[in-house]
């Protein structure tokens, strides 16, 4: 027994030591060079690794172990500050069990368990320190190893939400703690500016400037320029999270003093939340997980903390982390694996999408095996190879991306990848038009377009024919049951009754659907024919302008371009769907099959609860749909605007929103969900 103990504490030295040379190489690219090879979620679990052994064996561990300190050394770039108070880090809960056990020890230690407890959402950006002196800005530095970070005011002070002259009443001398992060519409913005000016450099035989990874990396990477006049050009913000330290008196909550440091001019997160006990925070908790995708900025969890500030002091802290706080971490939503080989898909448009094919692994909660690649010129941006280790990305229920590959671990094996000159399909040589970054299969007669523009025809925002998915859609188009959408409504009891798996129920429920389909309002049947660039909300401005199917045959991008909201590209694309001779039998097929709905304007109310208000709706509601809820806007007298500006009261966001809500974060307009909304226009009351 005594010869396993000794040979398991020789395997547990060699390990912990590996750990310890990985982690700390890890933290270096992460915290000194902003430019990390690995996702959160791994670098989380070398860490769990490394203190589970050293929890076993405490004779392992070193001062200098990543687990007894926060950081890496700050750069012999800036001047370097000393913290008069260390910035430790936070402990991480990654299940309720561990959060559970999180409070039972503070509560032992405190003797006590009725702790209010604050929660906010744990931003992925870099953590800074900010010290005032009678109302005055005047030093601010990075985390550091958490007792020595850089000195870096002279970029703060370019930032706009870090208040350099105070308001209100303030202690003579102290430090707040906050996060630098950015915003994901920024991040976008910014990286979209980089790849233009990559595009020049190129022309000109000059090197590309690297794309940033993620926002985080981003946010840090501009805060650390050596030219404070870059980082003013960068999309930078702040939430402050804590009052550091405090020559003066200072609240006992820490709710309270949020509010406090908010009177004063600091940008506090308005989502914090002061709860009772624990259950209610993990409630809240609970919430974020399914929430968290609305918001602009990344958050990688919930910290939570106890709001009496004179508990600090007497629970203290063990290594480098507070017994009074710790962060609920939600699943990983980046982690590496290997590209197998790069594939294309085409799509209802034509446009052929690359997709990467990989060695499944598992991604917030769900096993990934394929992800977007976007386009030819994302993969050379990221300069992607069939062969890569990559980090691959998952947002709530968005398509999985790869972010780009880990690039220390390329073996030389790896192989660039070209789109192809063929369709894989059709085998029609591709086109591409030079202001677009997409490729086009320009047959329209093209299977694999076909197949998917059926099943588009069939969804839910269009035709909504409940059964005819992507596998029916396949079959009926092989079986040449229906090569267009028009088909569709030909189809006999007997045609569905002949492929496989369709039984005489099944074929009857189908031609219902179908038949009610007919009914269906002008808008979807325009967003269900397919026509390039013509989303939901322009197929209701074409509807509205329009006032029938038949019109469309006429349509004319000249006049188009006088509907608000349509501009000469979307514009150009109609007329020229309407001018290619098979849509225009398509049209002339699904009108003489009785599907022939005329727009019917909803009357626009003078008065009621939404007058001289303008509301943009976005995304999925669950008791109206979009038009629904637009007709109801003009109803009550309010304008339904289709994309969200300065003028703009209200944006209704729900489910799977989009860039129309970063909009609205970034312009500060006031966002409602659905029930919101309801009771502002008093649809209950109403109704």
């Amino acid at each position: 027994m005594a010869e396993t103990d000794a040979m398991s504490q020789y395997g547990a030295r060699l390990r912990s030591e590996e750990l310890r040379s990985v982690i700390n190489y890890h933290n270096r690219r992460y915290y000194e060079l902003d430019r990390p090879e690995i996702p959160d979620a791994v670098y989380d679990e070398l860490m769990n690794e490394l203190r589970a052994i050293e929890a076993r064996f405490p004779e392992l561990i070193t001062p200098d172990s990543p687990t007894q300190r926060t950081g890496a050394a700050p750069l012999t770039t800036f001047d370097v500050v000393e913290h008069r108070r260390p910035l430790l880090s936070l402990s991480n809960c990654f299940s309720e069990e561990e959060l559970q056990a999180w409070h039972r020890r503070a509560s032992e230690r405190a003797g006590r368990d009725d702790f209010a407890i604050t929660t906010e959402p744990k931003i992925d950006g870099l953590a800074i320190a900010l010290v005032y002196e009678r109302g005055r800005f005047v030093q601010g530095a990075t985390r550091g190893d958490g007792f020595r970070g850089e000195n870096v005011t002279e970029n703060l002070r370019t930032m706009a939400e870090i208040p350099k002259i105070l308001s209100g009443a303030y202690p003579a001398r102290f430090e707040v703690r906050g996060e630098v992060y950015m915003s994901r519409s920024g991040f976008e913005r910014m990286n979209a500016a980089i790849g233009e000016q990559n595009i020049e450099r190129e022309a000109q035989g000059k090197k590309s400037l690297p794309l940033y990874a993620n926002p985080r990396n981003a946010a840090a990477g501009s805060v650390r320029q050596k030219d404070p006049s870059v980082t003013a050009g960068r999309p930078l913000s702040i939430f402050i999270y804590q009052l550091g330290w405090s020559d003066g008196a200072r609240p006992d909550s820490h709710f309270e003093t949020l509010h406090w440091l908010a009177k004063m001019g600091f940008v506090v997160n308005p989502e914090m939340r002061l709860h009772p006990g624990l259950e209610a925070a993990r409630e809240r908790i609970s919430w974020w997980d399914h929430q968290r995708e609305r918001l602009d900025y990344d958050i990688d969890g919930v910290v939570l903390k106890l709001d009496d500030t004179r508990e600090w002091e007497r629970l203290g802290y063990v290594g480098r982390e507070p017994r009074w706080a710790t962060a609920f971490k939600f699943p990983p939503q980046q982690r590496t694996t290997k590209l197998r080989r790069i594939e294309v898909n085409v799509g209802r448009t034509g446009v052929l999408t690359p997709f990467a094919v990989l060695e499944p692994v598992v991604v917030g909660g769900a096993t990934i095996s394929m992800a977007t690649l976007h386009n030819e010129g994302d993969i050379r941006r990221k300069d992607i190879r069939e062969g890569d280790t990559v980090i691959v990305q998952r947002a709530g229920e968005v398509i999985p991306q790869v972010v780009g590959p880990v690039l220390s671990l390329r073996t030389g094996q790896e192989h660039e990848w070209s789109m192809p000159a063929a369709c894989p399909v059709c085998g029609t040589p591709v086109t591409r038009e030079e202001s677009e970054a997409a490729t086009y299969c320009p047959n329209g007669s093209c299977p694999a377009q076909q197949i998917r523009l059926i099943e588009h025809f069939a969804s839910r925002g269009a035709m909504d024919i409940e059964g005819l998915g992507e596998r029916l859609a396949a079959q009926l188009f092989q079986s040449q049951r229906a090569q267009n959408v028009a088909d569709i409504y030909a189809l006999t009891a007997a045609d569905l009754m002949s492929l496989a798996g369709i039984k005489e129920k099944s074929a009857a429920n189908l031609l219902a659907g179908i038949e009610a389909s007919k009914r269906r309002p002008l808008p979807n049947l325009l967003f269900a024919l397919g026509i390039r660039h013509v989303g939901f909300e322009t197929a209701r401005l074409l509807a509205e302008h329009l006032g029938s199917l038949g019109a469309l045959l006429e349509a004319d991008a000249e006049r188009l371009q006088g509907v608000e909201g349509i501009g000469p590209v979307v514009a150009g694309s109609i007329e020229a769907w309407s001018k290619q001779e098979g849509n225009r039998r398509i049209v002339e097929r699904l009108i003489a099959r009785g599907v022939d709905p005329r727009f019917e304007r909803a009357e626009q109310g003078t008065g009621g609860p939404l007058a001289g208000m303008t509301i943009v709706v976005t995304g999925k509601l669950e008791t109206m749909s979009r038009g629904e809820a637009e007709d109801a806007i003009r109803r009550l007298g309010g304008k339904a605007g289709s994309a969200v500006t300065k003028a703009t009261d209200y944006l209704v966001v729900g489910a799977d929103a989009g860039s129309k809500l970063a909009k609205a974060q970034a312009l500060g307009t006031k966002v409602l969900d659905e029930a919101a909304f309801r009771e502002l226009a008093r649809l209950d009351e109403l109704s």
